[in-house]
């Protein structure tokens, strides 16, 4: 752990930038002595990005793939649980991996403490990918996941991007409409207060107590929210003005 830490900020010092680290989660007193030496020292990572056991686009061995690391819930769970309880998750920037490009899942993670989600697989599959699993042979056979000339030929920019845009513009539509069905204005608002989980025979459990959270673990400092809602109140004005221009609409008088 020391030479992680001494690491991490020698190359921050070297690049001025965040630093930090990317894993799926198996032992946990690794993410315990982290937190506890980031809680009593000046070192430590900016951030930290969770893997679930599920995720993985086909790249990683398939014994991998069936057999190692928690589910992104748990392992994602017990990781910010361990900064929370050392009262520094809000120095960490935390960042969820593994399946969570549905909007469902992305705010699943949202609740559980994610301060953003990284999205792959479907990221992917919006630009031509097939699942082939085979990413690690350098032979996609759509281009996708190899650096051959022949066959990155069938990526082509101008049609693929407006198709990933698409999947990235429904997603975060989607995802504030789940966030206003929970009351809030945002997906960083939403908590474990807000979901619950029925099991196979309709019994339901708060994600608060399903995972033990504390009150108040997984709710983002009330500074970042403000200027998070201030953005969000300036895109929805573009967004009305660029709806009124399209349909020549007189622009509403100010309130």
């Amino acid at each position: 752990m020391d030479e992680l830490l001494d690491f991490v900020e020698m190359l921050a010092g070297e690049t001025g930038l965040p630093v930090g680290i990317k894993s799926a989660v198996g032992e946990e007193a690794f993410w315990v002595d982290l937190a506890s030496r980031m809680a009593s020292g000046d070192r430590g990572v900016d951030f930290i990005t969770i893997d679930g056991g599920e995720g993985g686009t086909g790249a990683a061995p398939l014994v991998f793939t069936d057999h190692v690391a928690l589910p992104f819930k748990m392992g994602f769970a017990r990781v910010y649980s361990a900064f929370a309880r050392e009262g520094i998750a809000d120095r960490v920037t935390f960042i969820g991996s593994g399946k969570l490009g549905f909007p469902e899942a992305a705010l699943f993670a949202f609740a559980l403490g994610c301060d953003m989600v990284n999205v792959g697989r479907e990221a992917m599959m919006a630009i031509g990918c097939v699942q082939a699993q085979i990413c690690h042979t350098g032979g996609c056979p759509v281009g996708v996941a190899t650096q051959s000339k022949w066959l990155t030929r069938a990526v082509v920019p101008d049609e693929k991007s407006e198709r990933l845009a698409n999947y990235i513009i429904a997603l975060r539509a989607e995802l504030q409409s789940l966030s206003r069905a929970c009351g809030v204005a945002h997906p960083a608002l939403v908590t474990a207060d807000h979901l619950e989980v029925i099991d196979a025979h309709f019994n339901g459990t708060d994600v608060r107590e399903l995972f033990a959270y504390e009150e108040g673990w997984g709710v983002q400092p009330l500074g970042e929210l403000e200027g998070l809602l201030a953005e969000m109140d300036e895109d929805l004005a573009h967004e009305r003005s660029a709806e009124r221009s399209a349909h020549g609409t007189t622009p509403y008088p100010e309130a």
